[in-house]
């Protein structure tokens, strides 16, 4: 347990990043180098530990969490020197000999939240934004996966410098005893509401936050598709961690002429991927706790349930389900669902299906699949989302190279690659002159020097 207080584990990790130690390329790599080393060393255990808080299997546990987080690792060491070089920029003629140049500079210290869906990944990949970028950092892990937070804190504490990068286990009253400190910079990964809070209290100390918040996030599905290939790209999308991701499908908007041919394949596919009996299935995990449990129950009153809709309090166990005959209207199309419960809208005209997407808040992603180029570009140009795949799920999220993040109600910020860098960084206006030459056109007397003023500009 972490013994010093949060004013004086915040006042050592101002000294360590006073000291300038951090913003040493070197420093920072072999930084780099030894959470790599240490995230690798005890993957066993975070395999376990995400076994015993969400039931996720260790394919979903390796390419949803430790897999990305060392690929991001790599792509930071491999890309910082270029990253962390001034970017020279024009300079006015009239600046004579000046020179202008942008220097990226940490923050200083920063504040990581993580949430409990991706207690790995969203914890550790804004970490690895942070230490490139040469911030200190402080980590709040989510308090509903605790078996995960214990091992974080244990790799954090067994390898870091405590006034480096700091961990801190505990509930909503530890974050909120967090945000009423000065931080320098805020990294919120979590829902809307919770996002809110975070930004009132950053404001208090005008604070820059980044939110990687969620939404409901839909599928379109247009009639020119293979219909084998769609539904298993939609089935894995949707019911991967059991449906517990900010870029899960969330809802399907499917084409009239497709949708029962689309739904029997969905069916298949689902006992496919899980059998007969999902429960079974060592590849599909579990709700995170009870909380989530029952709100998740109490969404399955409306509409006719095609698949599922079998539970199990016990294990937090609630299966794959796909639910027909649902409107905009319906408690389930109210909030993001997260979780394995999968509603299906019906459109005739794909205008319908852009508009239903356009008058509800921005989602963090959205997904359509069609052959028609025209239709593609039609509906990137009548919806807004953070990101999403064209014929495909979530994989958008693994890109390295594409900046990661929401817009509107789903966010704010970007992340992944050289965009964390970019998050955790100030961009420092310089300019550099010397003492070579010296242009009187600038001082007063200014006599007639306005004329040469114009054409210098």
């Amino acid at each position: 347990m972490e013994k010093r207080s949060k004013q004086q584990i915040l006042h050592d990790h101002r000294s360590y990043f006073a000291s300038g130690v951090t913003k040493d390329l070197s420093f920072r790599r072999e930084q780099l180098r030894i959470l790599k080393k240490a995230l690798l060393a005890c993957e066993h255990l975070l395999f376990h530990a995400l076994k015993e808080d969400l039931g996720k299997p260790a394919f979903e546990a390796y390419g949803g969490e430790t897999g990305i987080v060392v690929h991001e690792i790599d792509h930071a060491i491999r890309n910082l020197r270029c990253w962390a070089k001034p970017r020279r920029v024009h300079t006015p003629l009239s600046h004579f000999p000046a020179r202008s140049a942008i220097h990226p500079d940490p923050f200083g210290v920063a504040l990581i939240i993580g949430p409990w869906n991706f207690p790995v990944q969203l914890m550790l990949a804004p970490l690895v934004g942070a230490m490139a970028a040469g911030n200190c950092a402080v980590l709040k892990p989510a308090i509903s996966t605790p078996h995960t937070s214990h091992v974080l804190a244990k790799l954090i504490r067994e390898n870091f410098d405590p006034a480096y990068v700091s961990i801190i286990e505990g509930g909503a009253e530890t974050a909120q005893e967090l945000l009423a400190e000065r931080f320098d910079y805020i990294f919120f990964t979590g829902g809307p509401a919770t996002g809110k809070l975070v930004m009132a209290a950053a404001a208090k100390h005008l604070t820059p936050v980044t939110l990687e918040l969620g939404g409901k996030n839909p599928c379109i599905v247009d009639a020119d598709i293979p219909l084998d290939i769609t539904a298993r790209r939609i089935v894995w999308g949707k019911f991967f961690n059991a449906g517990q991701s900010c870029v899960a499908v969330d809802y399907l908007l499917v084409d009239r002429r497709v949708r029962q041919e689309l739904l029997s394949q969905i069916i298949a596919c689902i006992e496919d991927f899980y059998g007969e009996d999902p429960s079974r299935s060592p590849d599909f995990a579990r709700i995170v706790d009870e909380a989530h449990f029952d709100r998740l129950l109490a969404l399955l009153g409306r509409g006719e349930i095609l698949i599922g809709g079998g539970s199990d309090r016990a294990t937090r166990y609630i299966a794959p389900t796909v639910i027909d005959g649902i409107t905009g209207d319906e408690p389930i199309m109210e909030d993001e669902i997260f979780g394995p419960l999968l509603p299906v809208i019906t459109y005739d005209d794909l205008s319908e299906a852009i508009d239903f997407v356009a008058t509800r808040p921005k989602p963090l992603a959205l997904y359509f699949f069609s052959r028609d180029k025209t239709r593609q570009q039609k509906v990137l140009r009548g919806t807004s989302s953070g990101g999403g795949c064209i014929n495909d799920t979530v994989i958008h999220e693994t890109v390295t190279g594409l900046p990661f993040g929401g817009v509107g109600d789903s966010g704010m910020g970007k992340y992944h690659g050289k965009a964390s860098f970019d998050t955790f960084s100030h961009d420092r206006s310089i300019v550099r002159n010397n003492f070579l030459v010296d242009i009187f056109l600038r001082y007063p007397p200014y006599q007639d020097h306005l004329k040469w003023l114009r054409r210098l500009f």
